[in-house]
């Protein structure tokens, strides 16, 4: 028992320092860029915002809304990515590898070339609609067959939802050519040039299912024990199942609607977190909240200064970061579990 408070202490101290190495992170975020601002000068424009003042302009109007989707969108991704991990008892599983991002960016490009949509109500919900419909079909074909469904065939039914979506989003591409600037604005995958006005509308969907989350870690654990055993301890595990589904949607469907497709972050982060804290999801869920977070913030610090002047698309720093690892993930053949 011991033994056991003293593990926890240790978390809960890691913790801390992840939250407070998120908060530097987020406030260089603010402070670096083609124009550098003082910490001085970042404080005092929180504090006493000045119109005449370039540096309370630039940090006002620009770089705390950025700092602040990349935040919530990092975060969001890395708990989806842990939530869609247990849900299938896949290691390999991801919003953006199992087509939840491809599915809610197509819709979204839907919208603007059929239906010329411009709110960024329409966008969210747009966005929703298509990560709930990716994952449904995803999850229907990986179902078939004798065996039902297992890690191989949701990892290809993922695959192959995703090929699809992207696709159709190049066909409609060619199609449509007077809508190539907005719909590449999507999926370059980005948190560049995004105001905050494009992430109040989706806040409260992403908060609330954060929250949901973050409360079902002794759930999940229990889910992940068996199917049979969690039935037995009383556990409703399809109503579980479902939630979890839902969340998955709200979190990477709220996340595409914001800053468009990127890619490896559900992936890459679930794995950091499981070799600090282990498998115990009532702390998985919170640290890839804060670690999630902060790899966007340095990704996006990162795709600042690669090129300067011009910027990477940030979905290309953290391919850079997760494609190695999905390689040698799927080169070593890992089992399936929490």
């Amino acid at each position: 028992m011991r033994s056991l408070l003293k593990k926890d202490s240790s978390k809960a101290l890691l913790f801390a320092g992840f939250i407070v190495l998120m908060l530097v992170f987020f406030m260089l975020s603010i402070s670096l860029g083609q124009t550098s601002i003082s910490l001085k000068a970042t404080i005092h424009a929180f504090l006493q915002f000045d119109e005449s003042d370039p540096n309370s302009v630039i940090v006002m109007t620009s770089r705390l809304s950025r700092a602040l989707i990349a935040t919530v969108v990092g975060s969001s991704l890395a708990i989806s990515g842990a939530l869609m991990q247990a849900l299938t008892r896949n290691p390999l599983a991801a919003p953006d590898l199992l087509g939840i991002n491809a599915g809610g960016l197509f819709f979204i490009v839907i919208s603007i070339v059929f239906f010329s949509t411009e709110s960024l109500t329409g966008y969210m919900w747009t966005a929703f609609l298509g990560a709930a419909i990716a994952g449904m079909l995803v999850f229907l074909l990986g179902s078939i067959g004798r065996d039902g469904l297992t890690p191989v065939k949701i990892v290809l039914a993922g695959a192959a939802i995703s090929a699809l979506f992207a696709s159709f989003t190049q066909g409609l591409l060619i199609v449509n050519e007077q809508s190539i600037q907005s719909i590449l604005f999507w999926m370059a995958g980005s948190v560049s040039g995004r105001s905050i006005d494009m992430l109040i509308p989706v806040l409260p969907y992403i908060l609330g299912a954060t929250i949901v989350a973050l409360l079902l870690g002794r759930s999940i654990n229990v889910l992940l024990s068996g199917d049979d055993i969690a039935k037995g301890l009383g556990q409703r595990t399809l109503l579980l199942k479902i939630t979890m589904g839902v969340l998955v949607v709200f979190l990477a469907g709220g996340s595409v609607a914001v800053a468009g497709s990127i890619g490896f972050v559900g992936f890459l982060v679930p794995h950091i977190v499981k070799k600090l804290v282990g498998p115990d999801h009532r702390w998985v869920l919170p640290y890839c909240a804060v670690v999630g977070a902060s790899l966007l913030l340095v990704a996006d610090l990162a795709a600042r200064f690669l090129i300067m002047p011009q910027e990477v698309p940030i979905g290309v720093m953290t391919a850079i970061a997760g494609a190695p690892l999905f390689v040698y993930l799927v080169r070593k053949g890992l089992k399936t579990g929490g």
